[in-house]
């Protein structure tokens, strides 16, 4: 259980982490493993964190039709602002003025321009 909520990115309060092992030990058949892997994977925490890395990752490819370590950028460090960006605003990719960004970049207007 420990490596499981490590590689989920410690998304599991001591509580969950203790049902959960509880659930475990008193079902420790397949099904008993997966319906713990199922609830560990449903965690509110950890989909915000994956939904947000992917939705990063997805204005990559969509707007600026490259990998966010490609060139310009190396070392992930666009990807790194912007999925900081939208997890200040919790998600939230207006707020954060996210998409705007990607439109108003000279990086995608270039793809446009004559």
């Amino acid at each position: 259980m420990g490596a499981l909520n490590t590689n989920a990115g410690s998304v599991l309060s001591n509580d969950e982490r203790a049902a959960l092992i509880s659930e475990l030990s008193a079902n420790n058949t397949a099904a008993g493993r997966a319906s713990v892997l199922r609830k560990v994977a449903e965690d509110p925490g950890l989909v915000s964190a994956e939904t947000n890395k992917a939705f990063v990752l997805m204005q990559y490819f969509g707007y600026l039709r490259r990998n966010p370590n490609d060139a310009p950028d190396s070392n992930h460090s666009g990807y790194n602002f912007w999925l900081g960006k939208l997890n200040q605003f919790n998600g939230d990719f207006r707020g954060a003025q996210m998409v705007q960004a990607f439109i108003e970049s000279i990086e995608y207007r270039r793809r446009f321009a004559p």
